[in-house]
């Protein structure tokens, strides 16, 4: 059977969606902007070596320790039950979860719930942010099948590491700032900046520059079929493994 002939289970998303969308993202955005504005944008490492952290290898470390960063920064908003940005909950997500954090937004009565994948890229280093792994092709099919209005955002946070002496212990801080950020809804991420990547379990999508993304408007149905384009397109996957994905996800019908 051709890919085009599938019985489909074909998701359809609410009017508001893309509005509800937009109104996640420039809230998340802007929780950060004035996070780093106000200078609470520093992660400060004590440790008891005299000669500071290996700041050669800081930054293999700065991806958990960043997504604990904005963990506490959305949850200190959620605190206030005035905060302008109407966010009512922040939970923190399982390990292999597929996203990091879940925020919840209350919106003329009705509550949007975002998925957010935190990521941490360095400022000093020239490839840092190039084609990293999102989530598995598989799982957010799935996902968007679910449930059609879920919403995945992708928060890159750029920082920079840099040394300082503590003058009160007399040792080495290592410092972690945030500096640069964006988000994005990972459904209106452009065609050419989506990429999918085999090598791992059932393959990996990746963003080709996390720094660098356009924006491009579509259906959670158009983005299923744009996932399985970059799927089938692989060389190392044919229809008939998309075909046995398809049935034991329950992308088509009986």
């Amino acid at each position: 059977m051709l890919y085009e002939e599938m019985p489909f289970k074909i998701p359809q998303e609410s009017d508001m969606y893309e509005n509800e969308s937009a109104f996640v993202v420039l809230a998340v955005e802007n929780i950060i902007k004035t996070t780093i504005e106000q200078g609470n944008n520093k992660i400060i490492l004590n440790t008891n070596l005299k000669f500071g952290l290996p700041m050669e290898n800081i930054n293999k470390i700065a991806g958990p320790i960043i997504e604990a960063w904005a963990y506490e920064v959305f949850h200190s908003i959620k605190d206030d039950i005035h905060n302008t940005y109407r966010l009512v909950n922040v939970e923190s997500r399982p390990r292999l979860d597929m996203s990091d954090i879940l925020l919840q937004f209350k919106k003329n009565n009705t509550v949007i719930t975002a998925d957010v994948d935190a990521k941490a890229t360095a400022e000093d280093i020239a490839n840092s942010g190039k084609s990293p792994n999102i989530t598995s092709y598989s799982r957010i099919r799935t996902a968007y099948i679910k449930d059609p209005d879920f919403m995945f955002i992708i928060l890159s946070l750029k920082h920079k590491v840099y040394s300082e002496r503590n003058a009160k212990t007399l040792l080495i801080d290592g410092i972690m700032e945030i500096v640069k950020y964006n988000a994005y809804d990972l459904k209106f991420i452009s065609d050419a900046d989506i990429n999918y990547n085999p090598a791992l379990g059932k393959g990996q999508i990746q963003i080709k520059d996390i720094h660098y993304v356009e924006y491009q408007s579509r259906t959670t149905w158009e983005f299923c079929q744009l996932l399985d384009k970059k799927y089938l397109n692989s060389s190392k996957r044919t229809i008939d493994d998309w075909y046995r994905e398809a049935v034991k996800n329950k992308w088509i019908k009986n």
